[in-house]
């Protein structure tokens, strides 16, 4: 028997439980606090450490501290060992709105992405928006022939009217807003503070391979 058979055969192990499944039905579509999880799913802190710690063994999750409150962190599923074990849920392609704190880059970013990939309307806000969207982001957008808002950053709570699809991109917005529950949250690392081209390149590919991810797209150009 080889390797990768005995490390899928340990994963459809781990997803027998049904609360860990549970948990990556949660993970499937957005990043969550532990709290966040524990809440949802019903279960106290010590018992939620274990089925966290058996689904890193085999390599479905990983966990990070959030860029926005370095006290939290954030617990992702790792996309792509989780397409070896079967199907997992996905979000309807309708109208969405995306934040981040300064709008000016991960949420612009998104919002095009989403317009591109689902052919759905996008929009972006943030908690703080900046006067301009970050050069980077722009230059960034015109290698991978998006094409970005032109209203530039706007104001969250300027908004009329708000989606029922809501994706916050930034930790930081995340925890200053106390998202509703309905609300998805990505933790996208913020390009702006490494200033590189790759950081803004890894933020594009990153945000695209959620949203072909999330919406049964990912075969999508």
């Amino acid at each position: 028997m080889n390797d990768a058979l005995e490390l899928r055969a340990a994963r459809h192990a781990a997803l027998g439980d049904p609360v860990r499944l549970a948990i990556v039905d949660e993970l499937a579509v957005s990043d969550r606090a532990p709290v966040e999880i524990r809440r949802r799913v019903g279960i106290e802190s010590n018992l939620l450490a274990h089925h966290l710690d058996v689904l890193a063994e085999v390599g479905l999750i990983h966990r990070s501290r959030s860029s926005g409150d370095g006290r939290r962190r954030y617990v992702h599923l790792l996309r792509d060992a989780f397409d070896t074990v079967g199907t997992r849920p996905m979000v309807r392609a309708r109208p969405a709105l995306f934040v981040c704190t300064q709008n000016s880059a991960r949420s612009q970013l998104a919002a095009a992405l989403w317009r591109e990939i689902t052919h759905e309307p996008a929009a972006s806000a943030g908690t703080h928006p900046a006067d301009r969207v970050h050069p980077d982001a722009v230059e960034a957008a015109r290698r991978a022939h998006l094409e970005l808002d032109a209203t530039g950053p706007r104001a969250l709570a300027s908004l009329d009217r708000i989606p029922d699809l809501v994706v916050t991109v930034c930790d930081q917005a995340y925890e200053e807003l106390d998202a509703p529950d309905g609300w998805l949250h990505w933790s996208v690392l913020d390009p702006v503070p490494v200033g590189t081209k790759a950081a803004f390149d890894d933020v594009v590919a990153e945000l695209r391979d959620r949203i072909r991810s999330v919406t049964e797209l990912r075969g999508a150009a």
